[in-house]
C-alpha cells in the first residue's frame, strides 16, 4: 500500500506542491479520515465532511498563518486542523488533554480566532483586518461563515460595519442550507433562490462558450458584456443585498469542484474591498448515511460510549411541554434553531402552528417571546444555558423589567463535558440570579424537571429552569401534573450533632446524598438540604439551618463567582447569622473549563462524592481529628475502669 498523500502534507505549505490529480485524492483520503475517526471520538462529522475542498481550497490559495483564516463556530475546523500540523494528534480531538473540538488560539497560530458560538466570524475578522490596516501590514483576511449563522444578527451587524468601513475583507457563506437544523427564514429562502438559479450558470456557461470561439472580437466583447453584467444578474440572481452592504458578490460556486473554488478565491483576493464568495456545498458530502441524514450526522456520540435507561432531561423537557400544551392552548415553544437538540421535534409536529424556530437568534428569540407574553400567551424558550448569555439585555430589559411570564428553559446547564469552554453552562445562576422578578430554580431529577415545569406555568411572572446535559437519574416520572411551592426547598437527609449541613442545588443534589453517605461511613452525620430555587431563596430553611448547624457547605455545577453559594453567603451576612458559623462554597473555580468526558471534568473539579468529601476534609479538619480523638479516650476510660485508684 503506497503512501497516502496526507501522510505528505504536514502544514498548509505543501499543497501548493500537488498537482490536481493529487489534491482529488487528498479530498477522498481526509474524508476517510474523517469517517474513522470520529465515530470514535465523537464530535461533528456531517459539518466537516461538506467542507473538504472548500478547506483545501482556502488554504491552496492564502498563505496561513500569514493570511488569516476565520472560521465561524469553529466546528466546521476538523479538516483545517488536518492541514495545519495537527493531523498527528487528530485522534484526541475533544478527548481530556487533546485537540478542542473548535478553533482556539492557544492551539495553533493557524487559528487566529477561537470560537464555538455562531456569527462571530464576520466582525472578528473585520476587527482582524482593520488592525491590519491600521498597523501598514499585507496580508488577507477570510471569514469562513455558514448560512445557518446568517441569521444572527451579530453577522448583519459585522456586514453593515465592513461595507462602511471598506478594508479588504473576504466573506466566503458556506452555503448547506443547514445550520444543525435545516435552516429558517426569509435569508435562507433568499440563499435557496440564489443556489438554485439555473439561468444564470446557463447564460454564464454559454457566453463563456461563445467566447473562446470569438478570437479576435473575444475581449472586446467580454468587456461589453461585464458592463451589462449587474443587469443581467440582478434579473436571474439578485444579488443587491450584499451590494448594497458594500460588498462585491461572487457565485454561487459549486463547493466541491476544485477547481471552480480555486479560481474564484484568487479572483476575490484581487478585489479591493469586502467581498463574499458564495459557495453552496452538500453537509455529509462523501459519506451517504450523513448525506441523508445531515441533522443526525451532525454530532455524533464516541462508539461504545454507555447506554442508559434514563430518558435523557430534553426527552423530559418536550414530553412535558407536549402535556402542558395540550392542557393549556396559551402554551407556546421557541427554539434558537436547536428544535432536536432542546427535545421539541414532536412539539413541532405536533402543535406547528405553536412552534416558533428562528434560527440562530437568541436575542430575538427572547424578545420574540417577550412580545407573545404581552398578548397573553405562555411562551416557553428553550435554549443551551451557553447559548442564553447571548441575550442577557433581552432578559433583562424586554421580559424581567416588564415581569412578563416567559418561561426560560436552559438545558446543557453545568458541564457539558466533550465541547468544552464555549459550551460549558456554568454561568446562568450567576448571570440571572441578580435580575428582578425571575425566578430561577434547578431540578435535581427529572421528575422534579416536570413538576418544576408545571410550577413555572403558574409563576405571573418570568421563571429560569436549568437542568444538565444527557440522561436524567432514572427516577420514576409524574403521570400528571404536579406543582412545588415557590421557593421552598425539601431536606433529604436530616443529620445529627450539629456539625454539618450540604445545601445542594440542581446536579449536585444526587452526589451531595451520596457524599453524606460516604461521611456518615466515617462517623460524621451530615444533613443534606436539596435548594431546588436559586431565587428566591427558601429563607425558613436557611434560618434553621443556621440554628441547628454550625457548618454549612453549599454545592452548585455554577461558577462559584456569584453563583447559589453566594446567594446563601449574602442572605446570611444580610440576617448577622455569621458569628460562630463556617462556611464551604463548592462550585465551578475562576477559570474557564476545558473539555473532556462529563464525569471526568466533575472529578477533576472534585465535584464527585468523593471529590465533596475530600474538600471537606481540607476545610473542617477538626470533624476528623474529633473523631480520631474517640477510640483513644474510650480506650483510657476502659482502662481505668478496670484499674480502679
Amino acid at each position: 500500500m503506497g503512501q497516502r498523500v496526507l501522510d505528505r502534507v504536514n502544514e498548509p505549505a505543501d499543497l501548493k506542491r500537488l498537482s490536481w490529480r493529487e489534491l482529488r485524492h487528498l479530498a477522498a483520503e481526509i474524508r476517510q479520515e474523517l469517517i474513522e475517526v470520529v465515530p470514535q471520538t465523537g464530535g461533528h462529522l456531517a459539518s466537516n465532511l461538506g467542507v473538504v475542498e472548500l478547506t483545501l481550497a482556502l488554504h491552496v490559495v492564502f498563505d496561513s498563518p500569514r493570511d488569516k483564516i476565520v472560521w465561524d463556530v469553529g466546528h466546521q475546523a476538523y479538516v483545517h486542523k488536518l492541514l495545519t500540523g495537527r493531523k498527528g494528534r487528530f485522534r484526541t480531538i475533544r478527548q481530556a488533554g487533546g485537540l478542542s473540538g473548535f478553533t482556539q488560539r492557544a492551539e495553533s497560530p493557524h487559528d487566529p480566532f477561537g470560537a464555538g458560538h455562531a456569527g462571530t466570524a464576520i466582525s472578528a475578522a473585520l476587527g482582524i483586518a482593520r488592525a491590519r490596516d491600521l498597523k501598514g501590514e499585507d496580508f488577507d483576511v477570510v471569514a469562513v461563515v455558514g448560512d445557518g449563522a446568517m441569521t444572527c444578527g451579530l453577522s448583519f451587524e459585522g456586514l453593515n460595519n465592513a461595507g462602511h468601513l471598506n478594508s479588504r475583507l473576504i466573506v466566503v457563506l458556506n452555503d448547506n442550507g443547514m445550520s444543525i437544523a435545516p435552516n429558517v427564514g426569509a435569508i435562507s429562502r433568499y440563499l435557496n433562490r440564489l443556489r438554485s438559479s439555473p439561468g444564470y450558470h446557463f447564460l454564464k456557461g454559454w457566453v463563456e462558450r461563445f467566447l473562446r470561439h470569438v478570437p479576435f472580437l473575444g475581449l472586446p466583447l467580454l468587456a461589453f458584456l461585464r458592463r451589462l453584467k449587474s443587469s443581467f444578474k440582478e434579473l436571474l440572481i439578485p444579488t443587491r443585498i450584499w451590494e448594497e452592504m458594500g460588498f462585491i458578490y461572487i457565485g454561487p460556486v459549486n463547493g466541491h469542484n476544485l477547481y471552480d473554488l480555486i479560481s474564484t478565491l484568487r479572483a476575490a483576493r484581487r478585489v479591493q474591498g469586502p467581498v463574499l464568495v458564495h459557495v453552496y456545498t452538500t453537509k455529509g458530502k462523501g459519506y451517504e448515511p450523513a448525506e441523508k441524514d445531515p441533522t443526525n450526522f451532525h454530532g455524533v456520540a464516541p462508539n461504545g460510549e454507555a447506554k442508559v435507561s434514563a430518558p435523557s432531561y430534553s426527552r423530559v423537557f418536550g414530553q412535558t411541554l407536549l402535556r402542558m400544551a395540550e392542557a393549556d392552548p396559551r402554551v407556546v415553544a421557541i427554539t434558537a434553531a436547536m428544535p432536536d437538540g432542546t427535545g421539541l421535534v414532536e412539539f413541532a409536529r405536533r402543535f406547528p402552528g405553536r412552534f416558533f424556530d428562528v434560527g440562530i437568534a437568541e436575542e430575538h428569540a427572547v424578545t420574540f417571546a417577550a412580545g407573545l407574553a404581552t398578548e397573553g400567551f405562555r411562551p416557553v424558550v428553550a435554549i443551551y444555558s451557553t447559548f442564553l448569555q447571548r441575550a442577557y439585555d433581552q432578559i433583562l430589559h424586554d421580559v424581567a423589567l416588564q415581569n412578563l411570564p416567559v418561561i426560560f428553559a436552559l438545558d446543557r446547564a453545568g458541564i457539558v463535558g466533550d465541547d468544552g469552554a464555549t459550551h460549558n453552562g456554568v454561568f446562568d445562576f450567576s448571570y440571572l440570579r441578580h435580575i428582578p422578578n425571575l425566578v430561577v430554580m434547578a431540578p435535581k431529577d427529572e421528575c422534579e424537571l416536570q413538576r418544576m415545569l408545571w410550577t413555572a406555568l403558574e409563576v405571573d411572572g418570568p421563571v429560569a429552569i436549568r437542568y444538565p446535559r444527557g440522561a436524567g437519574v432514572g427516577v420514576p416520572l409524574d403521570e400528571g401534573r404536579v406543582t412545588l411551592p415557590l421557593g421552598m426547598g425539601e431536606v433529604l437527609r436530616r443529620g445529627a450533632g450539629g456539625a454539618l449541613a450540604l445545601v445542594a442545588v440542581g446536579s449536585m443534589v444526587y452526589p451531595a446524598l451520596r457524599a453524606a453517605e460516604f461521611l456518615a461511613q466515617e462517623g460524621i452525620e451530615a444533613a443534606v438540604v436539596n435548594a431546588r430555587f436559586v431565587k428566591p431563596l427558601d429563607k425558613a430553611l436557611l434560618y434553621g439551618l443556621a440554628r441547628n448547624f454550625r457548618r454549612i457547605v453549599t454545592v452548585e455545577e455554577n461558577a462559584l463567582a456569584g453563583g447559589f453559594g453566594s446567594a446563601v453567603l449574602e442572605f446570611y451576612e444580610r440576617k448577622v447569622l455569621t458569628a460562630g458559623h463556617e462556611f464551604l462554597r463548592l462550585g465551578i473555580p475562576d477559570r474557564f473549563i476545558h473539555h473532556g468526558p462529563q464525569q471526568e471534568v466533575r472529578a477533576a473539579l472534585e465535584l464527585s462524592p468523593e471529590g465533596i468529601v475530600r474538600q471537606i476534609r481540607r476545610r473542617f479538619p477538626e470533624l476528623w481529628l474529633v473523631l480520631e480523638a474517640r477510640p483513644q479516650e474510650q480506650e483510657v476510660e476502659e482502662e481505668t475502669a478496670s484499674h480502679p485508684a
